[in-house]
């Protein structure tokens, strides 16, 4: 029994006993089917959001075939005031959101950037389409960092992106133009990477850091510089800035860590180009890309 593409809703989780499934019990079809975890089962149960057929029954009771399970996720209210700022979607279903965010932009309020953040500007966006759901940034970029964010429409889509990253089943691939010309075509960067003072915002690698590892390729060398796609195999915060970095290849307009001349670009020439992962609800393979934006363009032809 399958249901309508237009009829799946966000905030439910369905799943429809076939033959295969036929004598599991309800908690099995939740845990080992759906995949969901406890935290997310017990509000459910707690919420009285567990449906078979439209009723609620037993955890232990057995399903049949032909049988519906339903899990209705209530949604938490969003604590961001909308601002009419313009959202770049690349991607969009019941379960996911993805947008590529420009350069300048934070993604969070903080107390620095209270408003003009992204979350602001998705409010907006779902008032427009008139939805809402809770904004559950899956992964984040820095302010000066352009390209794809992921946000979950609801805790499961989040729950299993969050997996997914955790088991390193989500590609992350970006693009960048460091100073100085790479010889070899490709390369891996395994050090660690930590903050030895918590009061500052800058990390370097040092023993006591947590294991990171990024892998680059040369994809064009210009006058002193090189144009490298690089692919995070842990996610550490500033993990490529503090890596080419430490290797002697500094991101170009990076502040920080790298090196800076406000003629060539205003920012880091940083862009979190494209991502692969899986689909959290039919487990398809998605590969979203974001266009490398004008700045990081202009950057690679003034230094051709």
């Amino acid at each position: 029994m399958k249901r309508e593409e237009s009829e799946i809703r966000s905030d439910v989780l369905t799943f429809y006993v076939d033959e295969e499934h036929s004598g599991l019990s309800l908690k099995e079809v939740l845990y080992d089917q759906m995949r969901l975890s406890s935290r997310l089962v017990r509000k459910a149960k707690r919420k009285k959001n567990i449906r078979v057929n439209g009723n609620r029954i037993s955890f232990h009771a057995i399903l049949r075939r032909g049988d519906i399970v339903e899990v209705i996720m209530e949604e938490e209210p969003n604590q961001f005031e909308p601002e009419d700022i313009p959202v770049e979607v690349v991607y969009e279903d019941v379960d996911l959101l993805i947008v590529n965010k420009q350069p300048g932009i934070v993604v969070h309020p903080t107390r620095r950037h209270p408003t003009g953040t992204m979350a602001n500007a998705l409010i907006n966006y779902m008032i427009k389409k008139g939805e809402s759901f809770k904004i559950r940034f899956v992964n984040r970029l820095d302010r000066d960092t352009s390209g794809l964010i992921i946000i979950a429409k609801n805790p499961y889509a989040q729950q299993e992106l969050s997996k997914q990253m955790q088991e390193n089943k989500v590609e992350k691939i970006y693009l960048s133009v460091v100073k100085g010309v790479i010889k070899e075509h490709k390369g891996t960067i395994d050090e660690p990477i930590g903050r030895p003072d918590p009061d500052n915002i800058q990390r370097k690698v040092y023993a006591q850091g947590q294991p990171s590892i990024t892998h680059y390729e040369v994809i064009d060398r210009l006058d002193d510089a090189t144009v490298i796609r690089v692919k995070l195999e842990t996610g550490r915060t500033h993990q490529i800035r503090v890596h080419m970095s430490h290797i002697g290849y500094p991101l170009i307009g990076d502040e920080l860590y790298g090196y800076v001349d406000e003629k060539l670009i205003k920012r880091q020439a940083l862009h979190a180009e494209k991502l692969i992962f899986y689909q959290p609800r039919t487990n398809e393979l998605i590969e979203v890309t974001a266009p490398i934006p004008k700045d990081i363009k202009q950057l690679i032809e003034k230094l051709r």
